[in-house]
């Protein structure tokens, strides 16, 4: 058995906001493996916060941006050790100055992003000439870029976290206000896929393990549980999957009916999101 320290408990309470001898339990009744403690939890019935961040998690900048043809956006996060240097207007102007780079050559990968040529340096020999400067470990932890009709980037104030969006048609009335709002729903609501056919399979068979777990503990006949844990799955999806979920502004209708409600054939290509500590 797996030693759990008070850490690795205050560590799952933090990630969940779960009780601290729940999650103590959940730790021992799971070799310490924390997804499997998280699991644990949730088919005990707890209700647990959305916000599943470590606290330990890098420091950093999540930032986004598009091209002027907005047919190509492109996401990344930066990390670094402390939230001092996080906020330095250095570090937040190298930041900016790379995506710009990204926004000029648009690189399909994290390998093309990191050969890209500035100042007669590539970006990771630009990365380290940050980490002499402010003493700190650096690392271009995520990148990711989408080509489509039309493309959009929300940054939350903070520089913590960014989505980017595509959607298939570009010329349609009113389009600039809906990616905006798409955009800033992802960063919201943050949906697992666009759709229900885009839900990996392990994830539909966690669902339903959990649903079943649940309904088990709630004393429903076995007959039952299947058909429990689908409902609980269907609510899983008008949940996590963007295009069925309730649209923010306008709770009556759903992402993809205010999207038709501007052009029956608009809809979301693709979308990504990024948070420091997620």
């Amino acid at each position: 058995m797996a030693n759990i320290t008070a850490a690795d408990v205050n560590k799952l309470r933090q990630m969940t906001g779960a009780g601290m001898m729940d999650c103590k339990k959940a730790l021992q009744e799971n070799d310490g493996d924390f997804e499997k403690a998280i699991d644990y939890l949730r088919k005990k019935g707890q209700k647990l916060a959305t916000k599943r961040a470590d606290k330990d998690a890098n420091e950093g900048i999540v930032i986004a941006g598009t091209n002027d043809a907005k047919d190509y956006a492109v996401i990344y996060m930066l990390n670094c050790e402390t939230d001092f240097v996080a906020k330095n207007q250095e570090f937040v102007d190298f930041a900016n100055m790379l995506l710009a780079k990204a926004i000029e050559h648009q690189p399909s990968s994290i390998e093309e992003f990191k050969a890209l040529d500035i100042n007669g340096r590539n970006v990771e020999d630009n990365i380290t000439e940050m980490v002499g400067k402010t003493g700190e470990k650096m690392e271009l932890a995520h990148f990711e870029v989408i080509r489509s009709g039309r493309v959009f980037a929300y940054n939350h104030p903070g520089n913590r976290l960014a989505t980017i969006l595509g959607l298939n048609i570009a010329d349609v009335d009113g389009i600039d206000q809906a990616g905006h709002e798409v955009a800033m729903q992802i960063a919201a609501m943050a949906p697992v896929a666009i759709d229900k056919d885009d839900v990996p399979a392990e994830t539909i068979e966690r669902e339903i393990e959990i649903g079943k777990e649940q309904a088990r503990l709630e004393g429903k006949p076995e007959e039952m549980v299947e058909k429990i844990a689908l409902g609980k799955l269907n609510k899983f999806y008008k949940e996590s999957t963007l295009l069925n979920q309730e649209f923010v502004r306008d709770n009556k209708l759903t992402v993809a009916e205010y999207l038709k409600k501007l052009n029956k054939d608009l809809t979301v290509s693709a979308f990504k999101r990024f948070m420091l500590g997620a």
